[in-house]
């Protein structure tokens, strides 16, 4: 039995979709109350735990050899979260005891390319420059590099346990419409889209899930791999959009300076409206920041292999105009 936490999210559901094709008997933790829609038609064992009570997370976790944890909040506004940290860090301490409590034979940790340290423009970006605690950034990222260092720890103290850092994940099967997932849904709907100058890596959620499932069964204990895909501009991005569908819709570029001006004022909107945003200061870091990034040891070691990009936008606009036509027929 294997265990995947987080597993409505965009990975996890992708990961038991895999899991569960190749035969694996899969118990699927969710959320008390949480929506399962995400893992409809999926034979899997459902079982509701919060990663914040470790007595219902020691009963998800009795009778499981294999864990994949993914369970977290992910957050690009500015300023600290205490959600986020008690979540991604408290949580990932009570899944480590849970884990050790109940002998698993391996923990595949979903960290984040954000979990590392910012490296410098010209450098490439690779699992030695390390997870930085600290990081001016973003209260997520540092709440990512503490519980990865959390579980290195675990690993140097004898728990079995591999690190994997997905880059930006686009792909279809994103029920929650992820930032990226949204701008990809806007613009294949033909809505008017902002965007401004600037580029990430991104990777296909498929091939993070054929990561996941790689460093389960290759991964070294107390490793890192980092599972990129392309860099690509998100002018690049909405083009392909647009020759995939065939149809012009607006698009304007924001001149940057004006971007962070309104990124730095629209937060509170946000919050107030209970929107997502789409420009704060760590988006448009992100946008600026060195993304040269390198997923060679996971293809050496793990045998690791990126799609091409246009692949993975493609399927997204598909799946997500299915989703809208089943939507509006309901």
């Amino acid at each position: 039995m294997k265990l995947v936490t987080g597993a409505t999210g965009h990975i996890g559901n992708v990961l038991v979709r895999k899991l569960v094709e190749r035969g694996e008997k899969v118990r699927a933790m969710l959320q008390p109350g949480e929506d399962a829609t995400p893992l409809n038609g999926l034979d899997v064992e459902k079982v509701e735990a919060d990663v914040l009570d470790q007595d219902a997370l020691g009963e998800a976790f009795r009778g499981v050899h294999r864990a994949f944890h993914l369970a977290g909040v992910i957050s690009i506004m500015p300023g600290e979260n205490p959600q986020v940290w008690k979540v991604n860090v408290d949580g990932t301490k009570n899944v480590l005891k849970a884990a050790a409590q109940n002998g698993l034979e391996r923990l595949v940790y979903t960290s984040s390319i954000h979990a590392l340290a910012r490296i410098p423009h010209g450098q490439v970006v690779d699992e030695n420059a390390g997870y930085d605690p600290e990081n001016p950034y973003g209260a997520y990222d540092r709440s990512k590099a503490a519980a990865t260092l959390e579980v290195q720890q675990a690993a140097q103290a004898g728990l079995d346990a591999v690190i994997a850092c997905p880059t930006g994940v686009i792909g279809p099967h994103d029920f929650r419409n992820s930032m990226m997932g949204s701008v990809i849904r806007g613009a294949a709907e033909r809505r008017p889209t902002l965007y401004i100058d600037g580029a990430y890596d991104f990777v296909d959620v498929r091939d993070v899930a054929d990561g996941l499932i790689g460093a389960d069964e290759k991964g070294r204990s107390g490793e890192s791999y980092i599972l990129s895909g392309q860099r690509i501009s998100v002018r690049y991005l909405l083009e392909t959009v647009r020759e995939i569908t065939g149809q012009h819709f607006f698009q304007m570029k924001v001149p940057f300076n004006l971007a962070r001006l309104a990124a730095f004022v629209t937060p509170l909107y946000y919050q107030m409206s209970h929107t997502s945003p789409r420009f704060t200061p760590y988006s448009l870091e992100v946008l600026q920041s060195n993304s040269v990034i390198s997923h060679q040891k996971a293809s050496i070691e793990l045998g690791y292999a990126p799609r091409p990009l246009n692949e993975s936008i493609r399927d997204a606009v598909t799946w997500f105009l299915e989703m809208g036509q089943q939507q509006r027929a309901a």
